[in-house]
Parts: structure tokens; C-alpha cells; sequence
């Protein structure tokens, strides 16, 4: 059995320059309707998640830019859309879909580190999710946080990431106990599912870890992750805390990794990676929708010509899982 992709990531800018070589123009110049329309796509696809990677672009230099009408911090100059957050909340109001707002990016993204443990960091961040809160909390589809800063699991989580998830944690159920959130941390492939790593899920204040595959990244392949997830699920079964999800990455390089462009990947290889970790997740989040898929005909094209076809062999593939 294989299952369904019920929900994505969503971006607003993609911070990997290269790597949004083929969307970040398109998206850039977005209108209002045009993220109405791209919700529907998704929408119409049975996907009931969105994870909003970013809220604001720091990179501890020269660059505070959020996405949003802020009364602390400098909005980007970089968008057509005049408050996308709204628009994607709003589409979602009316679509009953589900949305993880992001906690992030109020320091330099690339120094995930000194974003975890930084207090300079955390006090950004917290005057943010408050104002977040303030301008957005009424939406019925704001259903919880995503923390976007990522620790690499080399074995276990660093206890620094523990720490700053839980921080976060404390910081969103202040303003509303019923907050979901969510992590989606990598290192999936070296990680070592025993009863250390279960003592640590037993600390760990998230409701949901969606791991990434790291297909698409080429840290391993879709024929090894199932092995993965099965390890991942007896932890998680054992600490009875946080629920399993799954990140696959639907997308390939044109070039090295991390430095070209992200292109759509093909049908075999998605459908093997739902394959591989369907028996052991809760839910199949993807990154990501835009850019890698198309709906034929749609307003809001962004990415590649291939995703066009990306979409329609999904859209295929979804109708036999629904059979």
C-alpha cells in the first residue's frame, strides 16, 4: 500500500540561490491570485498540509527582510504579492486545509547553530512569532508551527537542538496551548534508532519529526530509506511521544548538489519513495510542490517545463492509490 502525499512546504523566496535558478523569479512576482491558484493545485491533489519553510530572510549581515507587514523588522522589497502569508492562510480558511507557520528565519540561516543557541536569535524570533500570532491567529487553518532550523542527526540529536525546539515549543502553546509543531531534521540515513535515541524523542516537546529521505540530496537512495523508517518507527513507538511523518524530496540537481538548479525528479523513483517509508509514517509530507509541480494550464507556473509532466504522472499515480 502506498500513501498519499498530504501536504508540502512552501516558500515565498528560496534562500539556495542556485537551487531556485528555475522558480524564484516566478514566485518572486506572484500575485494574490496566483497563490490562491497554487494552493488549489495542491488542494486538488488531496494535500492538506502547507508548511511555510520562512516567515523573514536574516542573513546577520546586511539583509532583515520579512514577509509580512511587521512593526519591527524591515519587509522585502522582493515580492509582488504585498502579504502572502494572508493569502495563503486565507485560501486555507476556505479550502480546510492546514497550516505550520515558521518560527524562522531571524538569524543567519546558514549557521543553524548560532540560530539554535544565539539568545540575540531567540528574542528576534519570539518578537516575531508574537507579532505572527497577533496578525494571523484568527485563521481557522493556522493549525500550528514549524521550527526551520536544522540539525543534522550525526548518530543522536545535539542536545542544543533539543533545547531549542523546546524552547520554541514553550514559546507557541504560551500564545495558544493547542498548537501543533513540527521539525524536519536530516540525517536520517546515519541515524541510530536505539534506546539512546529514544530517551531522547521522550524529551523532545514537538508533535511531529518529519524526516528527510535525503533522496533527492543524494545521501543515500530509495531503495535503502525503507530500513530507515522501520528503525524510526520502533523508536517513536517506544517513546510514545512525537508522531512519524515523512519528508521526501521530490526534486533532483541539474548540477552538484547544493549548487544548480533543483528540476523535477521522475514518477519511478517518487512512487519508490512513497513506497519505502508508506508502511512506518503517520503522514508523507514533500519538498516541495512549486517548482517541481505543475498543473497543465495553471496561472501560476513556476519552474521547470518538466513538472508539467512531473504533475500529471503524480496525478495518475494518485488516482490508482485511491482506487
Amino acid at each position: 500500500m502506498i500513501k498519499r502525499i498530504n501536504g508540502s512546504w512552501l516558500e515565498f523566496h528560496h534562500l539556495g540561490i542556485p537551487e531556485g535558478k528555475y522558480f524564484n523569479p516566478m514566485i518572486h512576482g506572484f500575485s494574490s491570485e496566483q497563490w490562491r491558484s497554487k494552493i488549489q493545485e495542491m488542494h486538488e491533489l488531496k494535500m492538506k498540509y502547507i508548511v511555510i519553510i520562512a516567515t523573514a530572510e536574516f542573513d546577520g549581515k546586511d539583509k532583515h527582510a520579512c514577509y509580512y507587514n511587521s512593526a519591527h523588522y524591515e519587509k522585502s522589497t522582493e515580492l509582488a504579492c504585498d502579504d502572502p502569508i494572508e493569502v495563503v492562510l486565507d485560501e486555507c480558511d476556505k479550502l480546510n486545509m492546514r497550516v505550520f507557520v515558521s518560527v524562522g528565519f531571524y538569524s543567519n540561516w546558514w549557521h543553524t547553530f548560532e540560530n539554535m543557541t544565539n539568545e540575540e536569535a531567540f528574542v528576534r524570533a519570539f518578537k516575531a512569532i508574537d507579532e505572527l500570532h497577533a496578525i494571523y491567529g484568527h485563521h481557522k487553518s493556522f493549525y500550528g508551527w514549524y521550527f526551520p532550523d536544522e540539525s543534522e542527526i550525526s548518530y543522536y540529536m545535539d542536545e542544543e537542538f533539543i533545547t531549542y525546539c523546546n524552547r520554541y515549543s514553550q514559546k507557541v502553546h504560551s500564545l495558544n496551548p493547542n498548537y501543533k509543531t513540527l521539525i524536519a531534521p536530516y540525517g536520517t540515513c546515519k541515524l541510530k534508532a536505539d534506546d539512546h535515541y529514544v530517551s531522547q524523542l521522550k524529551r523532545l516537546d514537538v508533535d511531529f519529526v518529519a524526516y528527510q529521505d535525503e533522496v533527492g540530496v543524494k545521501k543515500t537512495t530509495e531503495d535503502k530509506t525503507a530500513s530507515f523508517y522501520k528503525a524510526l518507527k520502533e523508536a517513536h513507538d517506544k517513546a510514545n511521544r512525537s508522531k512519524l511523518w515523512a519528508d521526501v524530496e521530490t526534486f533532483t540537481f541539474e548540477g552538484d548538489v547544493y549548487k544548480s538548479a533543483l528540476l523535477p525528479s521522475n514518477i519511478e523513483r517518487l512512487k519508490k519513495q512513497l513506497e519505502a517509508v508508506s508502511p512506518y509514517v503517520d503522514e508523507i509530507l514533500i519538498f516541495e510542490y512549486q517548482g517541481m509541480f505543475n498543473k497543465p494550464g495553471t496561472i501560476a507556473f513556476c519552474g521547470h517545463p518538466d513538472s508539467i509532466d512531473y504533475y500529471k504522472d503524480y496525478k495518475k499515480l494518485l488516482d490508482e492509490i485511491d482506487k
